[in-house]
């Protein structure tokens, strides 16, 4: 019924320009949770020291609390599906198994720990417990806000990039190690959808963006 509604509404809007705001001030305080759908996770590790191999995860997860008054106190918490490692080709899943004995261990997870914004409010620092094949270790994200505006057919949506790089023998994948890179740089884009208090995204909430109907 949900969905049903969700639809019936999307036809009776007008055609939209959606304005978004790269304005931090313009990010209101909520839970805000990934959309999946628009969402990825890149790594990059040097290969036989000549190039950047370039591989991405197809399952992650994450969501965050945010309070504008308190941004230092937002508290984040994400999991990617380490099955779901994709190199293009067929034989993913073993790359999986062999780098990051995905067989035993399906989950790598973060939790945050700190945040420390920067003087201009977009960027900062995202301190938090990484824990990749079992073990878990301290790692720093930098974090940039894209922007926050209106999600398709209404509601609240912000983006967010993060990067940082890890050495995968920190967490026991020393598989090659000769030829494939220790060091990997992780590449995260993510649009977030704001909920409401009783479940619902705020796909029926009202946000201070304009929306410039035409139609």
């Amino acid at each position: 019924m949900r969905r049903i509604l969700i639809a019936l509404l999307a036809l009776t809007l007008p055609s939209a320009s959606i304005a978004a705001s790269t304005k931090i001030a313009d990010l209101p305080a909520g839970h805000f949770v990934l959309d999946k759908k628009h969402a990825s996770l890149i790594a990059r590790v040097l290969h036989l020291g000549v190039s950047n191999y370039t591989l991405r995860f197809d399952s992650l997860d994450a969501d965050f609390t945010y309070d504008p008054a308190h941004p230092e106190a937002t508290k984040l918490q994400a999991s990617v599906d380490t099955t779901s490692l994709d190199v293009g080709a067929d034989y993913s899943r073993k790359f999986a198994d062999e780098f990051l004995n995905a067989k035993q261990f399906p989950k790598a997870t973060f939790v945050a720990t700190s945040m420390t914004p920067a003087a201009d409010g977009r960027t900062g620092t995202m301190t938090g417990d990484f824990t990749l094949m079992g073990v878990t270790r301290p790692v720093t994200f930098k974090v940039t806000f894209v922007a926050v505006g209106h999600g398709l057919p209404f509601g609240t949506i912000a983006g967010f990039s993060a990067t940082t790089v890890i050495r995968r023998s920190d967490f026991g994948s020393r598989y090659v190690l000769a030829y494939v890179g220790d060091e990997v740089s992780l590449d995260i884009e993510g649009e977030f959808d704001r909920k409401l208090e009783d479940g619902w995204p705020t796909h029926a909430a009202t946000t201070p963006w304009p929306c410039r109907c035409t139609g």
